[in-house]
């Protein structure tokens, strides 16, 4: 079983960026990032696929984050800028073989790194 961590969560002011690193314990094809803030149901942000680079965003997130992947390392990142206090959540890395690029049927899941995005 594939295993994910992710790490680089912190407390930020509005407008600040961050970056988020998903390390993973072997290849898997599509990797993505989803967020749960306090209350609400996880959402997915963003997708790739490791070969090719290919990305998928949600509407809320286009143009401020980036997400994009370090092949050797079998690593992800999630670039967040101009946050938002909206942007506020438990962010998790997640992976899949099967599929296609979207934000749907992830089976592998990381622990989670909080962001908090202050006014």
């Amino acid at each position: 079983q594939v295993q994910l961590v992710e790490s680089g969560g912190a407390s930020v002011q509005s407008g600040e960026s961050l970056r988020l690193s998903c390390a993973a314990s072997a290849y898997t094809k599509y990797m993505a990032w989803f967020r749960q803030a306090p209350g609400k149901e996880r959402k997915g942000v963003a997708a790739i696929r490791i070969d090719g680079g290919f990305q998928y965003y949600v509407d809320s997130v286009r143009g401020r984050f980036t997400i994009s992947r370090d092949n050797a390392s079998n690593k992800i990142f999630l670039q967040m800028n101009s946050l938002k206090p909206e942007d506020t959540a438990m962010y998790y890395c997640a992976a899949k073989d099967a599929g296609s690029l979207n934000l749907e049927g992830y089976n592998i899941w990381g622990q989670g790194t909080q962001v908090t995005v202050s006014s």
